[in-house]
């Protein structure tokens, strides 16, 4: 039985989103168990009067508001859902957690409780990005604003880890920067990329820049939480505007709206593909056992999502075949 612990109190939208990303999977997802972490209260007026057996309460009386700072959370916090979802974890009585709430807080409170790996100074936040084939891992996406050379090489060395386990091949690695050739860019990625190329363990191609992330040329893209964080922000504002100038474009002009009747099956197949939905679920790769941090703005679908990240994370073993692959030689 795979146990997953959810911050309940967390997000923009409160316990009800996560309560019903819950119920929604527990009839499709077997052999896994929802420990369900916040206000007992709030929770029960929430739930149905008899839970499934896949479903239980952990009382926590306080919550982690989404402007708190981290710091002060790290401190003051051991009663709220966000700590106590994370200390499920540690103690073994959960495997995997999920929490859509404040991301600094949870990268603070996980790097105490749950420590990073042997050989990981810091962890990274990574998800996959929709491409036109396969998927795309990009990592860091905001946990470090800035990294290190060494940093740069363990961020790839997991993003390839995660990457494998869902390909079934080695994962092809490249690091963003401003342009492909040698010269371009910040002496810190020149360091990364010399590392890099010396790793035996990477199927490293060099430089990879923004315009081409999507293209699913490589498998992994890695640079620092800066850079990831901007450039994930800009394409999903690229992608709202898209959606809304086809939206008004398709309602302007009569002969539009009957292509848009013709179009409809390849039009909701490209919205069920591109909805962010479909993406939500980031793992902050590094810990000791698997976090993942949902949007906080996630409706209940995407928050199911982001369930579904916590339990193949699990099913995969992804933190053990890292520890594995941290130990291979170069």
């Amino acid at each position: 039985m795979i146990r997953i612990a959810v911050d309940a109190m967390s997000g923009d939208l409160g316990p009800r989103t996560a309560i019903s990303a819950v119920l929604q999977l527990v009839p499709s997802i077997a052999g896994v168990h929802f420990i369900l972490v916040g206000d007992r209260s709030e929770l029960e007026s929430l739930l149905p009067t008899a839970l499934p057996p896949s479903i239980s309460l952990v009382h926590a009386p306080a919550r982690v508001a989404m402007g708190d700072d981290p710091r002060a959370a790290l401190r003051h916090g051991r009663e709220t859902s966000m700590w106590r979802t994370l200390d499920l974890v540690r103690n073994g009585e959960a495997e995997a957690c999920v929490s859509a709430g404040n991301t600094g807080a949870l990268m603070a409170m996980g790097r105490y409780l749950l420590k990073t790996l042997p050989g990981i100074q810091r962890p990274a936040i990574c998800k996959s990005m929709p491409v036109t084939q396969a998927r795309t891992y990009m990592l860091d996406l905001g946990a470090n604003m800035e990294s290190s050379a060494s940093q740069l090489h363990q961020f790839a060395l997991m993003g390839a880890v995660l990457a494998e386990q869902h390909s079934g091949r080695a994962a092809t690695v490249a690091l963003l920067n401003v342009g492909i050739e040698a010269a371009k860019g910040p002496e810190v990625i020149h360091a990364a990329d010399a590392l890099l190329r010396a790793d035996s363990r990477m199927n490293y191609q060099g430089y990879i820049e923004g315009n081409d992330i999507y293209s699913g040329r490589v498998d992994v893209v890695v640079c620092d939480g800066f850079a990831g964080n901007v450039a994930l922000k800009a394409s999903e504002g690229v992608a709202r505007l898209i959606g809304e100038k086809l939206r008004v474009g398709l309602r302007s002009r009569w002969r539009y709206r009957v292509a848009a009747l013709l179009l409809a099956p390849l039009l909701k197949r490209w919205r069920t593909e591109l909805s962010p939905s479909a993406y939500n679920g980031a793992v902050f790769l590094g810990l000791r056992s698997p976090v993942i941090k949902s949007h906080g703005s996630a409706d209940e679908t995407a928050f199911a999502r982001a369930l579904e990240v916590a339990v193949e994370q699990v099913r995969y073993g992804v933190v053990e075949l890292i520890k594995t692959e941290l130990t291979r030689d170069i």
